[in-house]
């Protein structure tokens, strides 16, 4: 009787490990800061809104993982090109993370239920660009609890 309820309880840990998505690795996290540089000249045209959702980026510190949630706010009639949107860990050198993202991507924006972050703080951009050719970016940071 006991032993299958420890193989269900293994197996239920199995699935629930698989489901985090690791957005960072522990290697890249541990190269250097990227140089801090000047912001972005700003167009006049106004491109697609980006808002982070969740996580909370004023927290002190989050548990990792944590649900990463970003609305895509497109203007005037046009759409995301979601071949443009990328995902940048600012590390150097910088981290291309858009292929980690894939799953949860869509013209909504970007939902990942979990995503696996090793602790620090960590800063990454969001870019995104809708059928007008309007560019838009984001930075924001995250501080990992040890």
């Amino acid at each position: 009787m006991l032993k299958p309820l420890v193989s269900f309880l293994f197996g239920l840990l199995l699935v629930a490990g698989a489901t985090a998505d690791t957005l960072i690795k522990e290697s890249e996290a541990r190269l250097p800061p990227a140089p801090v540089t000047a912001p972005a000249t700003r167009s006049i045209t106004r491109g697609p809104g980006i808002r982070i959702l969740s996580p909370d980026t004023g927290s002190p510190s989050l548990a990792s993982p944590f649900a990463l949630q970003i609305a895509f706010e497109p203007h005037g009639g046009a759409k995301i090109d979601l071949s443009s949107v990328k995902l940048t860990y600012l590390r150097s050198p910088n981290v291309d993370l858009t292929e980690r993202i894939q799953a949860g991507l869509s013209e909504k924006g970007i939902d990942l239920k979990a995503a696996e972050v090793p602790p620090g703080e960590h800063q990454i951009r969001v870019s995104v660009q809708d059928s007008d050719g309007r560019i838009s970016n984001a930075v924001f940071k995250l501080n990992v609890a040890k």
